[in-house]
């Protein structure tokens, strides 16, 4: 399977270290943008939601994973979360649990992200390999 990625991209970094960070607040627009750029290889399409308002403490993210299904997703100070089974649209009943990284949610969601992100680590690691390190 070939996959989408750079090698001198960082496939493994914590949610803190993509953290953007103006005084004391986070502003989290641009906090869901740095997640969206490091998992877009692994998936179908992700975008931080255009019509749904982010807020200092919240933005929402839009992604449709390989298998083709689609989840808006909540990011918080919590961390990320499904919030509703399609794009833009937030289902205030439900309740799901949040996770401490983008990396954990997807793979709890899609088995093509779990494949595309070990194939992605696998060519890193044989790429340096080949150069000697």
């Amino acid at each position: 399977m070939e996959v989408d990625c750079q090698p001198e991209e960082s496939l493994v970094s914590s949610f803190e270290e993509d953290c953007v960070q103006h005084g004391d607040v986070k502003d989290m627009r641009l906090e869901a943008e740095a997640v969206v750029n490091d998992v877009l290889f692994a998936v179908a399409e992700m975008h931080v939601s255009q019509s749904l308002n982010s807020a200092s403490d919240s933005a929402y993210i839009n992604v449709e994973t390989r298998e083709g299904n689609r989840y808006c997703l909540e990011l918080a100070e919590a961390g990320l979360r499904v919030v509703g089974y399609a794009f833009n649209h937030v289902d205030e009943d439900l309740s799901t649990q949040y996770h401490e990284t983008v990396y954990s949610l997807l793979d709890t969601l899609s088995p093509g992200y779990r494949e595309a992100f070990g194939n992605a680590l696998l060519q890193r690691l044989e790429m340096l390999k080949q150069n000697g390190h």
